[in-house]
Formats: C-alpha cells, sequence, structure tokens
C-alpha cells in the first residue's frame, strides 16, 4: 500500500492544486465553516483517483447526513458492499496523501 500512496501523492503533485471543485470538496467545504480549502481540495483528488463519479456523490451525501454512512456499511446488498470497500479504500488513502503537512 505505502507503493500506492506514494505514486498518488506524486500524481497529486504533478497534477497541480488549481483543480475543478467537485462534490468531495463542495461537501467538504459546506461541511464547516472553517473548513481548509487545500484539504478539501487535496480529499477531492484523492476521491478523482479512487471512486467513480457516482461513488463520490454517494460519499459527498456522508458529510451532511453521517447516518448515511452507517446504513450503507451495514447494508446488505452486494453493490452497497462493493461500495463500502471502494470508500474504506478511499478514506485510507485520503488519510495517507492528506495529512502530510
Amino acid at each position: 500500500m505505502r507503493k500506492t500512496v506514494g505514486w498518488l501523492a506524486l500524481g497529486l503533485v504533478v497534477a497541480g492544486w488549481a483543480a475543478k471543485a467537485g462534490p468531495i470538496d463542495n461537501a467538504c467545504i459546506r461541511s464547516n465553516k472553517k473548513a481548509n480549502p487545500i484539504l478539501c481540495d487535496c480529499i477531492q483528488r484523492v476521491a478523482n483517483l479512487t471512486l467513480t463519479a457516482s461513488d463520490q456523490r454517494l460519499a459527498a451525501r456522508f458529510f451532511a447526513d453521517p447516518g448515511k454512512a452507517q446504513e450503507m456499511r451495514g447494508s446488505s446488498r452486494r453493490a452497497h458492499r462493493e461500495f463500502w470497500d471502494r470508500y474504506v479504500n478511499f478514506g485510507r488513502t485520503a488519510e495517507a496523501v492528506c495529512s502530510r503537512g
């Protein structure tokens, strides 16, 4: 996993920081008046590399309603379990890449 995170970090640097806002970035900014725009942008960039557009729209809902995340996590539907696996990978990757300061 460390090599993957390294490549993702390199991709984020090469791509630059002036990216178009996406659903995760927008939800992150709206979730907290004190949100760090650079951190939200980093999280969006990781989402762009690890989640589909549909996954991103679904995950963005979790910022406004964390209970939706718990519903998804506990769901017995195969599609929800598969999404949750991708979402967990996204979260771990975002934490590893975006927490470097």
